[in-house]
């Protein structure tokens, strides 16, 4: 169903959607956690989560448009000028940055060292930060959840084959708990619908 967010799509339709190309990224800060139920909470006054024995795993069933208010709000709380990532942001921090050792997961070629997904996770959300951070001291950016970015989803401009294909979608990256491990590869690119909630979508903040 909807909630199985899997590209599970033809070998020849996986490469072309990710294939290499150059990009140019300007200075940008992105949070080390993914936001969990307690910030959204101390933001919006309200859990949108049933499980509420988990304040601090990432908060979830959160569409783009549910946190484009939550942005507005704490950054007038806070004074700050948050914002999602950009596709090439989040790829750019997940993959280590500068730091980037070219690793298929962030921060390891061992999924089960960084990622928690459907080997690892006993099918079930985990508290943020619990493995190994990546090159840059980020966590959980292959598996847990999700992650919104602020990117509509268009095929990358080396992509010969999905060229035709009309997006209205948002860029999604990272897996979640309940992907097999291609989906928590660093490159893996998946999208939806911004109005969406699934319990397999959450975010990080930039700024």
């Amino acid at each position: 169903g909807d909630d199985d967010v899997d590209d599970g799509s033809a070998h020849e339709l996986r490469i072309a959607d990710e294939c290499p190309h150059p990009i140019t990224v300007n200075d940008f800060h992105i949070a080390k956690y993914e936001v969990t139920q307690a910030d959204w909470i101390e933001i919006m006054g309200v859990n949108p989560n049933e499980l509420n024995d988990c304040k601090e795993c990432p908060v979830y069933q959160i569409s783009w448009i549910d946190i484009q208010q939550f942005i507005e709000k704490a950054n007038t709380k806070f004074d700050e000028s948050y914002r999602l990532p950009t596709e090439e942001e989040w790829e750019f921090a997940a993959r280590g940055g500068l730091k980037s050792k070219n690793y298929t997961y962030s921060g390891s070629n061992i999924a089960t060292e960084v990622a928690w997904y459907s080997e690892n996770s006993e099918g079930i959300l985990h508290t943020v930060g619990l493995l190994k951070p990546n090159e840059l001291g980020i966590y959980d950016m292959s598996g847990n959840i999700w992650e919104w970015c602020s990117t509509t989803k268009k095929p990358y401009p080396c992509d010969t084959v999905n060229k035709e294909l009309k997006f209205e979608s948002r860029v999604l990256r990272g897996g979640t708990f309940g992907n097999r491990v291609e989906s928590v590869r660093v490159r893996d690119r998946n999208g939806r619908n911004p109005s969406m909630r699934l319990k397999t979508l959450g975010f990080r903040l930039a700024k």
